[in-house]
This record gives C-alpha cells, structure tokens and sequence, in this order.
C-alpha cells in the first residue's frame, strides 16, 4: 500500500524576521498541496531582543546556550511568531493551529545532559517517544499544524530546542505513516560553496561530500547542526531531504524542482 504523502517545511534565518518575506513566503505554502507542517524558527529576533534587555547570547557550533533569562526571552519571542504565522495561514486559507512540543506532549524532550559543555534549559528530542497517532490525526483532518521550537521535560520544565531538529524528528517519526518530504527553507538558494557568492549554490550533496566541505571549512556553524539533522532524517527512512530558499518553496516542493540543495546518500 502506498503511503500518503507528507510535507514538512522548516523556515528560519532571516525570512522570519522580514514581515514581507515571511507573508510572501506564506502566500506560496498556503498553495503547497496535501498534508503539510511548518516548523519555524525565530533565533535572530531571540538575540536581537536579548541585545536590548542587556541579556548576553553565547553560541557554541552554531547552538545557543540557554540560561534561565535567555529562555523567558525564546519563549516569548516564540509565541509571538507562532501565532502571527497561524493567523496569516489561517487568513489565506490554510486551516492552521499553532504548538510547541509542550503541547499534548507532542514532541517528548529530555534536558541535555552535561559534558563538555553546559547547554543550559535546552532540549534533546526522543524521537522514539513522538506520537506519530496523534499527529496523524490532525493532518487527517487537514490541520496544518505550525510548530515552535520549544519542548518540555517530564518534571514540566520548558527546553529551547534547535528547530532543525524537530523538523528532522517530527519527519522521521512520521515517516513510519507518510512518504515524507524534509525542506529547511531560509534566505540563501542552497548550500553556499562560498558563503559570500550566492549564485554557488551545490546542487547535490553525499555524505562523503558533507565531511569534506566540513573539513575544509565551507560548510560551518549553523549550516552544521543543521545538515546533521538532515542526514539523521534520510538514515531514518525520510524520503527526501531539500534546503533551499523559503520565497522558492513552490519550486522546493514541487515533484520536478530543480532549485536548491538535494542531500543523497548515495
């Protein structure tokens, strides 16, 4: 039997940030067909806010430490984008509802335990733990859902956790019902063989190929976290795995895209 099919969009960098950007970009997920989510992002506006409550951001590999003040900051920052996107969505006609993983404990997390580095009020997601039943429920009676990239632990406490990731969880979970399609969508065209030249767009990429341009230093801090996440996807049985430009998504999710950057492990 053929399994349904199943988009899952990621949106950061600087689309969210860009009121324009972010309705254009809208404009054309509202027109993808079938079952969808949206997972969003909103670290820039985190550290822009931080900046003016005198609260020092610290990032290591691209992730950032979470202090107690830095979490109030990320879930009110959050909240605020999660529900003006829903609201969009909703007025274009995507039926929508907003979470975080803390809903209906939509996307079990632990806190990240510490070893050389303290993480702070982050979290790992179980994606084992992800009920991939309640989730299908919602997309069959065609919700988008829009998620935030906020989960929480057993005790109740609230986890900044990388958006990357939960996009990369929630597909490989699903993955178990749906033949599903991974987009991380933000700024840039795809993957930059040279970060200020923006026309050097590498259209596939192995896993070979991804330890190289690791090694080499093109591929670097955030594109790190969020690249493994993508392999952790295809090695769990996701279909396809796209990063390109968020106002190309019409193009990213189309069956004959010829627009950003294709990950193959092979």
């Amino acid at each position: 039997m053929l399994k349904k099919e199943l988009t899952i969009v990621k949106v950061g960098g600087n689309i969210i940030d860009d009121e324009v950007k972010l309705h254009s970009f809208l404009k054309k997920f509202n027109k993808v067909k079938g079952f969808k989510i949206l997972v969003h992002g909103g670290g820039k506006l985190a550290t822009d806010l931080s900046v003016k409550m005198g609260i020092a951001t610290k990032m290591v590999n691209g992730r950032r430490i979470t202090d107690a003040e830095t979490l109030k900051v990320v879930v009110m920052v959050y909240t605020a984008t999660n529900k003006s996107i829903v609201a969009q969505l909703n007025a274009l006609g995507t039926v929508s509802i907003g979470i975080c993983g803390a809903d209906l404990n939509m996307i079990p997390a632990k806190k990240r335990e510490v070893a050389n580095i303290d993480y702070g009020f982050v979290g790992d997601v179980l994606v084992n733990e992800i009920p991939a039943e309640e989730w299908n429920k919602s997309l069959e009676r065609g919700v988008c859902s829009v998620v935030a990239p906020i989960t929480a632990d057993l005790t109740g406490q609230l986890l900044n956790t990388n958006a990357d990731t939960i996009a990369s969880s929630v597909a490989q979970a699903l993955g178990k019902l749906y033949s599903v399609k991974l987009i991380y969508c933000f700024e840039k065209d795809g993957v930059l063989k040279n970060p200020i030249d923006d026309t050097s767009v590498i259209q596939n990429i192995r896993p070979d190929e991804y330890t190289s341009l690791k090694g080499q230093g093109i591929i670097s801090k955030g594109m790190i976290p969020k690249l493994d996440n993508a392999w952790n996807a295809l090695n769990s049985g996701v279909n396809d795995v796209i990063i390109g430009n968020a106002l190309h998504i019409d193009k990213l999710t189309s069956s004959t895209h010829k627009t950003g950057t294709q990950l193959s492990l092979q």
